[in-house]
């Protein structure tokens, strides 16, 4: 009888003993953040992870996203639909990727490695790495204007300083790396800080807000300025833009997943968190932004524009929110992938410190000043582009794990450079042909006029393209394991039974 490679407890599987020796032995492939997670490291119940989206979902980009559909000419309601449509369509690509992380403890890269090979994971990392150096630099522009803000007031002769804004962003940014170095376990405390912290901020402003037109009524009254095909034109594609403000999480939620104590907890609490997060303080800056076209006459979609018009007292108190706003996401969001894809690359010598770093330098590279200059820039071509960049992958790693090998993986083998996922020399060739028909569905709306829709709904087309695509390749694949053969590699315990940890079956 084959002795068996790994265990199961409740809803978690870890290696045996015996297979992690092995494991860490095959050094090309290993390192402790590339490990699965040991039995007692499924530690995180719900609540964690629903800290953990709010202080995501409350920051600069989200209330940027909001604001400037206000600029497009959606009204209140309209622009909180667009929203909340948005973030449950890309809860559901979030929950079933979520799953292979809570029940196997892996990070995206070592997921990717199941779909792409142990060499080839290389591809689907380094372009989840791209993205999220994109939004690290956006955030970080967000957080030295706010930094320049507070300086310029509490300064006299900070202004006087020509490059002033380079070097507070530049500043904010070193803060930003020094606390990404710390690594995931300091990312998941910070997230439990920042989110009420935030949240009284948009509270704060949103009483403000209310105060200063006399009341909701007001507030809320002003009507949209497009209306039949024109407003329609503007949803779709706001739709899927918002869908893209989290497809780089649809990814690398396996990244935070791994540490679930329980399916249930972890997807418990992302369903209960994310949307509702989104909604909400996106209602605070729709609010807000109807507010400053009244007194200002202009839609202030960019929050630190507004923060500047208020005394200095408020604007050292609100700039340090936003600088407290922006640490929290970009950590928790954007240095989790690229930090394990560059370790990926040679995890014998970059560590998860080397790779916050590496992500910190490439995210200079994407001139966060430009995708912020104007709004369409931001939700059309920077959420547009990479959303349609990053559907196909997540159509992949759907059909990959839920289609193709229904949630049956040799965990073991995903750390063999010749074991059953190294495919040919270690690239899973049918995974790039479904890569390319994903981007070959989106790319038809580019170069067909009447097609356009595709590339406006660049994510999901894409996603539906690489999904049915690898599903059909991967037919007859000989690396899928039969319940059969998972059984006899797959020993089960009671969490009782089970000698090295504490972990109950009951989330906290």
């Amino acid at each position: 009888m084959t002795a068996s490679s790994q265990v199961r407890v409740g809803d978690v599987v870890v290696l045996t003993d015996a297979a992690e020796q092995r494991a860490v032995a095959n050094h090309s492939m290993w390192n402790d953040d590339l490990r699965p997670c040991s039995l007692a490291e499924h530690s995180w119940p719900g609540g964690k992870f629903a800290s953990l989206w709010i202080g995501m979902c409350i920051c600069l980009p989200t209330y940027a996203l909001a604001s400037g559909m206000i600029a497009l000419g959606m009204n209140w309601w309209e622009a909180v639909l667009t929203i909340l449509t948005g973030s449950v369509v890309v809860m559901g690509a979030i929950l079933l990727v979520s799953h292979a992380g809570a029940k196997y403890g892996i990070p995206y890269p070592v997921f990717a490695r199941l779909w792409f090979g142990t060499r080839g994971a290389h591809l689907p990392a380094l372009a989840r790495a791209l993205i999220a150096a994109g939004w690290f630099g956006i955030n970080s522009w967000f957080g030295g204007q706010a930094l320049d803000a507070i300086l310029t007031r509490a300064l006299p002769f900070w202004t006087g300083i020509a490059p002033h804004l380079a070097i507070a962003f530049l500043a904010f940014w070193a803060i930003n790396v020094a606390i990404a170095m710390r690594g995931p376990q300091a990312i998941g405390r910070l997230a439990q800080i920042a989110a009420p912290t935030l949240a009284l901020g948009a509270l704060a402003l949103l009483v403000w807000a209310i105060t200063r037109v006399g009341g909701f009524g007001a507030m809320l009254a002003a009507p949209a300025t497009i209306h039949g095909t024109a407003f329609w034109m503007a949803f779709y594609p706001s739709v899927v833009g918002v869908i893209a403000f989290w497809a780089t999480m649809a990814l690398n939620i396996p990244d935070y997943t791994r540490y679930a104590r329980t399916q249930r907890g972890q997807a418990l609490g992302q369903v209960l968190s994310m949307p509702l997060a989104m909604a909400a303080f996106s209602f605070v800056g729709i609010a807000v932004t109807s507010v400053t076209v009244t007194l200002f006459g202009t839609a202030l979609w960019n929050p630190v524009e507004l923060i500047v018009k208020f005394p200095p007292a408020v604007v050292i108190v609100a700039g340090l929110i936003v600088i407290l706003s922006s640490v929290t996401i970009n950590v928790g969001a954007n240095i989790m992938a690229p930090a394990r894809a560059f370790e990926n690359l040679w995890p014998r010598r970059i560590t998860f410190a080397i790779g916050a770093v590496i992500t910190g330098l490439l995210s200079l590279a994407m001139q966060p000043w430009y995708v912020l200059a104007t709004f369409s820039t931001y939700i059309f071509t920077w959420l547009g582009t990479y959303g349609a960049m990053l559907g196909a992958f997540d159509g992949i790693a759907i059909a990959d794990y839920w289609l193709v090998r229904k949630g049956r993986l040799d965990l073991a083998q995903l750390y063999s450079p010749a074991g059953i996922y190294s495919y040919a020399k270690g690239f899973n060739i049918r995974a790039v042909a479904a890569l390319a028909i994903g981007w070959g569905v989106a790319l038809l709306g580019l170069a067909v006029t009447p097609l356009h829709f595709l590339w406006s709904g660049g994510w999901l087309f894409s996603l539906l393209g690489g999904l049915a695509g690898y599903w059909l390749l991967m037919r007859n694949e000989t690396s899928v394991l039969t319940q059969t053969r998972y059984d006899e590699i797959t020993a089960v315990e009671t969490p009782q039974a089970h000698p090295s940890t504490t972990w109950s079956p009951q989330e906290a």
